[in-house]
């Protein structure tokens, strides 16, 4: 066979084959993965009582600061009429001390009643004040109290739990919803004898991640590695563009590069399967090229193969047009 038209493409393809390095020429592990948001948020009941209502459900985006709910405890209610009403007596006792303190201070003028009656009657109308500012302020701390009943988003982000009941006995603390909370990631599930293996900048292959219309699966590498380890796995968050708030809690599974090692990688397009044997067109000579048999295998990428045997390092490759002559 001679080389056609197609010999400046196959010399580009050369150096490519000649060099090129991936995860599929790497030490790589598949793991699960989960997709997540870097942070998870709850929004807690503060008070006890019974849940009144919750205005968002599974899926709602949230605001920071939102009103989502509010839990209701009808003894605040009789609490802050009882303060209420002590409130009432107290301002009704300081009025009739400061009525009584005039009428002393108008006989001590006149010198009927002696310095220490009038201290007196000065000390009680301050008691009596005192008692009417006591009153109000358990007024007002049990309406503070019966303000936080409101139940308010933490952060910014969709609803993923929101299974309390409106109608619900609920306790200070108890989690009304939990909202996503900072940016999306994959978080990787690690065995702990990865760990001296996958760091910072790790490439990722996410191969649960690829849209229907038989996209490329996403490249990324690992931004965050958690140094604990629990039940004998670690985690470890890679960052991707474009992953949704809607695909919070989906399980895929992703390829980590573990290692490197070089590998001989060739686009696809340039191997020729007959009869289940797989070749390649190699030019050896000047005007003159070879039909080979190679042992190749599949790499993360659809596009490209790894050429086990059969080829050489520097080898230049040819692409055969399907359908050619000579194919």
């Amino acid at each position: 066979m001679r080389p056609s038209s197609l010999l400046t493409s196959a010399l580009l393809s050369a150096a490519l084959f000649a060099a090129s390095l991936s995860l599929g020429g790497c030490g790589g592990e598949t793991i699960g993965a989960l997709v997540t948001s870097v942070d998870m948020a709850d929004a807690r009941a503060r008070i006890p009582g019974i849940l009144d209502s919750l205005s968002v459900r599974e899926g709602d985006m949230v605001r920071k600061g939102q009103v989502i709910g509010r839990v209701v405890d009808s003894r605040l209610g009789y609490e802050g009429a009882a303060y209420g009403a002590q409130a009432a007596a107290a301002q009704a006792q300081a009025a009739q001390a400061d009525a009584e303190l005039e009428r002393v201070r108008y006989l001590h003028a006149n010198g009927v009643y002696a310095q220490a009656r009038l201290d007196q009657a000065e000390a009680q109308a301050r008691a009596a004040r005192a008692q009417v500012s006591a009153a109000r302020a358990q007024q007002s701390a049990v309406g503070a109290v019966a303000g936080q009943g409101a139940v308010v988003a933490p952060s910014a982000g969709r609803v993923l739990i929101a299974q309390v009941p409106a109608g619900s006995a609920v306790a200070p603390g108890t989690s009304i919803a939990t909202i996503t909370s900072g940016p999306m990631v994959l978080r990787l599930e690690l065995p702990e004898t990865l760990a001296d293996k996958v760091h910072v900048g790790s490439a990722v292959l996410a191969t649960g991640l690829s849209d229907d219309k038989g996209a490329a699966p996403p490249r990324a590498s690992v931004g965050r590695v958690y140094p604990a380890v629990s039940g004998g796995q670690m985690s470890a968050d890679v960052p991707i563009p474009g992953l949704a708030s809607t695909m919070v809690g989906r399980r895929v599974t992703a390829r980590v590069a573990v290692g490197e090692r070089q590998a001989l990688v060739v686009p696809r397009r340039f191997v020729e399967t007959s009869y289940g044997i797989d070749y390649l067109t190699i030019i050896v000579g000047k005007d003159a090229t070879s039909r080979v048999p190679v042992q190749i295998a599949p790499t993360d990428d659809p596009a490209r193969v790894e050429i086990l045997s059969g080829a050489s390092r520097g080898d230049t490759l040819i692409a055969v047009a399907r359908g050619a002559a000579g194919k």
